[in-house]
């Protein structure tokens, strides 16, 4: 299982990496693990400003419909519009091409509530 050290987690299976005043969003490969193939990838909330923990889209598999969470507050800039045509990319590079959303982290974005990838590996007992 992939968890790689260049990324912040939450305890929801969501990563978050920095990239100078943007962030990368995405989840997790355990969690893209445990749902299985992905089929569909719904995020409504590009150009809202949304809170850490806030709902900002939900991914579908073949059984359910799961929420997404954003680890720190900030405007969600844009969304992965390859998901559209290739959900699949989150299951085949969920740190690559698979991320979900770019933000504009809020000045107050709290990355010391996150997981490193030592915290998130004991969470997940890999």
């Amino acid at each position: 299982m992939n968890i790689p050290n260049d990324v912040k987690y939450t305890k929801d299976h969501e990563w978050i990496r920095v990239e100078g005043d943007i962030a990368y969003v995405g989840i997790t490969d355990y969690a893209q693990e445990q749902l299985g193939d992905i089929v569909f990838v719904d995020i409504q909330t590009v150009g809202e400003t949304l809170a850490a923990g806030d709902v900002f889209g939900t991914i579908e598999v073949v059984k359910t419909v799961s929420d997404l969470f954003l680890p720190v507050g900030g405007e969600v800039l844009e969304q992965n519009d390859r998901l559209a045509d290739q959900p699949e990319l989150v299951n085949q590079d969920p740190y690559g091409e698979g991320w979900l959303v770019k933000i504009k982290p809020a000045a107050d974005a709290d990355y010391e509530a996150l997981l490193s990838a030592g915290d998130y590996k004991a969470l997940i007992n890999a």
